[in-house]
């Protein structure tokens, strides 16, 4: 059994000091994520021997200061402005970090590892302290293993960055402790207006998407104890993925052609509906798709571009080709005017709603921005330096459940191969691992709690 030692917590700052007088102010999408935070784990394979205990450590503390210059809303802290609403006033406050180590191998651990002991064991996280202005909004903590392998686990609040943003600043790093140079600098601005004549005339703006978020904001999110829930994760290879894109397809809708996400989302809302004693119909569910593509804005782009809608099917039937169906539409809809017309209206009502992660309904979440994760290299003598594992929370849990889909970062499973994190209550996990149509498709089991 791995035994985790946490030794120390810093302070790191970045090499060079922040103008004074430097404010960021967020988003209407970065205030609708105001309640909840973002939690990963990034384990990466060492040579055993290699590296003196603490060398690593000592390493990359020294290159997360540098690149920390670069992204000084990490470093400050949170402050009111004059409407009330949360900015980062840069003051070089500092990113707290944690430096520990862990008995045994990496390679151990990850075959003993559940969704507690994750989080337990290799993620650092502090509720807002009641006196904002000394809370970190940032944590990292390094945990090196005496036999070989290190875990980075990240988090931070969701109302600063989304999962595309962390895997930027996890790469980041990564470059920056490499080579010296960061390949990929994040940018610093405000949403995009709507582009000069890019509204059609006479368009009505797309009520369904304004709809899901203005229903948000009346419902209590349903709890649920840490206890009563569980995750597992299942790993997708390229072929597979290939198979549940097919089958979705199958003979019921020729010349159409879904997704990973689209496909794969559709099994398990499929799959997670029966369970729930469903048969003829599918629950309740949202999607989240990142919009930085949509709305033109490079990956590098600091913040939340994630954007919420509920899926509804317009046919009978709960099968995964109607699911994956009903999803493509989704999607589709949610064009760059659809997602201006809720930023508008979300500008109108003072960014006061939140999306439905607060637990109402199951939310599949496409997590296609953390392909640059398979690019954060600290040391390419480690297997070709890449992580071995990536483990991606939303919390807090609430409700009807998570799906996660992002990619394998695992070189050898293809380009298509997925992870798909399912977390839902105990039993129903369960339920899920041993559910025909899931396993028909052969998927590999890399952590169940």
């Amino acid at each position: 059994m791995v035994r985790v030692t946490r030794i120390c917590k810093r302070t790191v700052i970045s090499t060079k000091p922040v103008q004074p007088g430097k404010f960021h102010r967020f988003s209407v999408l970065d205030r609708t994520m105001e309640r909840n935070h973002l939690k990963a784990v990034y384990y990466y394979a060492t040579p055993p021997g290699k590296y003196a205990t603490g060398e690593l450590i000592r390493a990359w503390r020294e290159s997360l200061s540098a690149v920390l210059t670069w992204y000084p809303v990490v470093t400050g802290r949170l402050v009111r402005d004059e409407n009330g609403h949360w900015m980062v006033k840069c003051n070089d406050a500092g990113l707290r970090t944690v430096e520990a180590t862990a008995t045994g191998s990496l390679e151990d651990c990850l075959a003993h590892l559940d969704r507690g002991k994750e989080i337990a064991n290799f993620i650092h996280w502090e509720d807002m302290f009641y006196k904002p202005y000394y809370w970190s909004t940032f944590y990292i903590q390094i945990t090196e293993f005496e036999e070989g392998g290190v875990a980075i686990g990240l988090s931070c609040t969701h109302l600063l960055a989304d999962p595309t943003t962390t895997a930027m600043f996890m790469k980041a790093w990564a470059d920056t402790t490499l080579t010296g140079k960061m390949a990929s600098p994040p940018f610093f601005h405000p949403l995009p207006p709507r582009r000069p004549g890019n509204r059609k005339m006479g368009r009505e703006p797309y009520t369904h998407l304004i709809s899901h978020y203005e229903s948000s904001r009346n419902l209590s999110p349903l709890t649920t104890s840490g206890e009563d829930i569980a995750t597992v994760s299942l790993l997708f290879t390229d072929a597979m993925v290939r198979a549940v894109m097919e089958s979705a397809r199958g003979d019921h809708d020729e010349g159409v052609g879904f997704s990973p996400f689209e496909g794969l989302s559709g099994l398990f809302w499929a799959c997670i509906s029966r369970i729930r004693g469903l048969k003829d119909e599918l629950m309740s569910m949202a999607i989240s798709v990142d919009a930085r593509k949509v709305l033109g804005l490079d990956k590098g782009y600091f913040g939340n571009c994630v954007v919420y809608n509920k899926v509804v099917s317009s046919e009978e039937g709960a099968a995964p080709h109607q699911a994956a169906k009903a999803i493509s539409r989704a999607v589709a809809e949610m064009d760059s005017e659809g997602i201006m017309d809720l930023v508008e209206w979300l500008e109108q009502k003072d960014g006061q709603y939140h999306p439905s992660l607060d637990g109402t309904e199951l939310v599949c979440a496409d997590l296609e921005g953390l392909e640059e994760s398979k690019r954060a290299v600290f040391d390419q003598d480690a297997g070709g330096g890449g992580p071995v594992r990536v483990s991606y929370y939303l919390e807090p849990f609430f409700g009807e459940g998570h799906v996660l889909i992002m990619p394998s970062t695992s070189g050898g499973d293809g380009a298509m191969s997925r992870v798909v994190m399912v977390t839902l209550p105990r039993d129903e996990v369960t339920r899920v691992c041993e559910d025909e149509l899931v396993r028909s498709f052969c998927p590999t089991v890399v952590m169940r709690s």
